[in-house]
């Protein structure tokens, strides 16, 4: 019972930290491995899904944002937002391959914004957040 109360535990911070909330899902992580109660892998994978569906949060809120693209207060036009589509289209969809790193929380709302195809945006995500929590536990494992 304690190891899945603490595998929630970190679930509920991995998810947070990927929404805008400010918040470090790697304190609760790394002193979960340090503690050894909880397998490294399940750690890594509960970890990965939470911080992940944080992420989707973040695409819905992107997508909903851009329901208002045209009004008067919206804060591109709409020449703009079709370069800026083609532009991220070509290139920016991988900057969600950086959505680990503290500023990569924008990366998924833009994704969002610019309706990034749901299933590439999972995809890059996961590796991303996956790979990350896969790094931390091999240098926690070092020290």
């Amino acid at each position: 019972m304690a190891e899945l109360t603490s595998l929630i535990t970190l679930f509920a911070a991995a998810f947070g930290a990927a929404t805008i909330l400010p918040f470090q899902s790697e304190i609760v992580f790394v002193a979960m491995q340090k503690a050894g109660n909880v397998p490294v892998a399940a750690l890594v994978l509960w970890a990965s899904v939470g911080n992940t569906l944080g992420a989707c949060v973040n695409y819905v809120l992107g997508r909903w944002a851009a329901h208002f693209e045209g009004r008067r207060w919206y804060p591109a036009s709409q020449a703009q937002m079709a370069r800026a589509e083609r532009w991220y289209a070509r290139w920016g969809v991988w900057t969600l391959l950086l959505s680990w790193a503290p500023f990569g929380d924008a990366f998924t709302v833009i994704a969002g914004v610019l309706r990034t195809p749901a299933w590439l945006f999972l995809v890059l995500v996961t590796i991303a957040k996956t790979g990350r929590y896969i790094v931390l536990a091999w240098i926690t494992a070092q020290i």
